[in-house]
């Protein structure tokens, strides 16, 4: 690529493949000590912004949970020069009063996930590093987010605490309610340890969570068949906010 290098790197979860309006500029096939990122990163600009792009799981969706490549995936970003992440995550709503769909900006998280690489210091070089994480995204990326969304008349949950779960199954009634219990909001199996990974290498890290179903337990429907119904509305409402996120993240 040229050596004009995007600040802001996007990364997509599910039912975010490609962004809209995106002119892509080239994409980058990376290597990087944790072995090859979840896909080649996409250069490109929405109102003449640059950012990367990148699909956790992989072009066509392939990639499960977890067994995505998070220290690749956050290392390659590193090495084109990016300095804050955007991720976008497709979350259950577990608190009552999120719709479906929704955009949620949280700005906390519990990790139940296990057997994850969470950080690129365990043990490879002979080091332990430990990060202050007791405030897990970046307050001024977060303050971004929140603002373009006001100025755009997009509703837009300002806090709130992320699960992360293991996946790839959907989680049971129980555990919801236990996830109620312990303050989580909404509930995904995506931003561990992706966040924690972000704040180890020195990357501004911050979620757009959308919401789009109810988390089992929660709603008239099994969860599978309400994520199929609201995917793609959440998309829509997703690509209305990065259409104005972009021109900002991108200067």
């Amino acid at each position: 690529m040229n050596a004009i290098s995007p600040r802001t790197a996007i990364i997509g979860g599910t039912g975010l493949q490609k962004i809209a309006g995106l002119k892509v500029i080239g994409r980058e096939v990376m290597h990087t000590p944790f072995g090859e990122p979840s896909a080649p990163l996409t250069h490109g600009e929405v109102g003449g912004a640059r950012i990367a792009f990148l699909p956790r799981h992989g072009h066509g969706h392939t990639i499960p949970p977890h067994l995505i490549n998070y220290p690749a995936n956050i290392y390659a970003l590193r090495q084109i020069g990016v300095n804050r992440v955007m991720a976008i995550n497709a979350v259950g709503a577990i608190d009552p009063d999120l719709g479906v769909p929704a955009l949620l900006c949280p700005d906390q998280l519990i990790d139940y996930t296990y057997d994850r690489f969470h950080s690129f210091e365990a043990g490879r070089r002979g080091k332990v590093r430990h990060i202050d994480f007791s405030e897990p995204y970046s307050s001024a990326l977060r303050a971004i987010i929140l603002k373009v969304a006001a100025d755009a008349n997009l509703e837009m949950h300002d806090g709130g605490t992320y699960g992360i779960t293991q996946g790839p199954r959907l989680e049971t009634a129980a555990e919801i309610t236990r996830l109620a219990r312990d303050g989580c909001h909404v509930v995904g199996m995506t931003g561990m340890p992706e966040a924690a990974l972000a704040r180890e290498i020195g990357l501004e890290y911050a979620v757009c969570a959308v919401t789009v179903n109810r988390a089992a337990g929660l709603g008239e429907s099994e969860p599978n068949a309400e994520m199929a119904t609201q995917v793609e509305p959440a998309m829509a409402l997703l690509n209305n906010l990065l259409a104005k996120l972009i021109p900002v993240l991108g200067q």
